[in-house]
């Protein structure tokens, strides 16, 4: 474990944002590796998904800095801009998309886990979606089989860290993505999980 006294938060946009791409996406390649995920990543396709970071006018990336290198990153979008992707998983909520801002994925080398660094993560992405009049945090959970082969001995679900932070998993809001698995030889369609919290709350 390396002490969190070494890593340094830092709000990156613009070049700075620009310059960070190709290292967050061997992050989400070497993360997203593990349980619950399992995924095979592709460059390739990295590169065409963290497209929106740069074209999204209040998107934010957060990474995680030790010694000027990138140990960690956390991103975010108005929700409305994955309007294609997530409105049938919203269909009949009741949610407003535009009141919702969307954060992304956290993805930290292992090292470094269970230290806080989480916590600072949410603070910085539910403080940016207050200032720009978001009223809505949300993220997905993928869902994965009790008993699935893969899992991991040692995994401990997030699910008391994230209701500590207020949120709270929406019935029936749930999406539907494709990616392959460690062990597939083609992508297959997983099932994601909504969860939000109320930003006007403190939880």
């Amino acid at each position: 474990m390396v002490p969190v006294s070494a890593v340094r938060l830092e709000i990156l946009t613009g070049a700075a944002l620009e310059a960070a791409l190709p290292e967050l996406a061997r992050l989400r390649i070497a993360v997203f590796r593990d349980w619950p995920y399992l995924y095979d990543g592709d460059l390739g396709y990295e590169e065409a998904y963290l497209q929106s970071y740069r074209n999204s006018q209040e998107a934010i990336v957060v990474g995680a800095f030790d010694s000027g290198t990138l140990v960690g990153a956390s991103t975010g979008t108005p929700l409305a801009d994955h309007a294609e992707d997530f409105a049938t998983a919203f269909a009949g909520s009741g949610f407003d998309l535009n009141a919702v801002f969307y954060c992304a994925e956290s993805v930290l080398l292992a090292p470094y886990r269970g230290q806080g660094l989480g916590h600072g993560f949410f603070d910085a992405r539910e403080s940016h979606a207050r200032a720009r009049g978001y009223s809505v945090s949300a993220f997905c959970s993928v869902l994965r089989p009790s008993d699935h082969p893969m899992r991991s001995k040692n995994y401990a679900p997030l699910d008391p860290f994230w209701r500590r932070r207020g949120y709270a998993p929406l019935a029936g809001v749930v999406a539907r993505f494709s990616w392959k698995d460690l062990d597939s030889a083609c992508a297959t369609d997983k099932s994601l999980q909504f969860w939000a919290r109320d930003l006007t709350a403190t939880p």
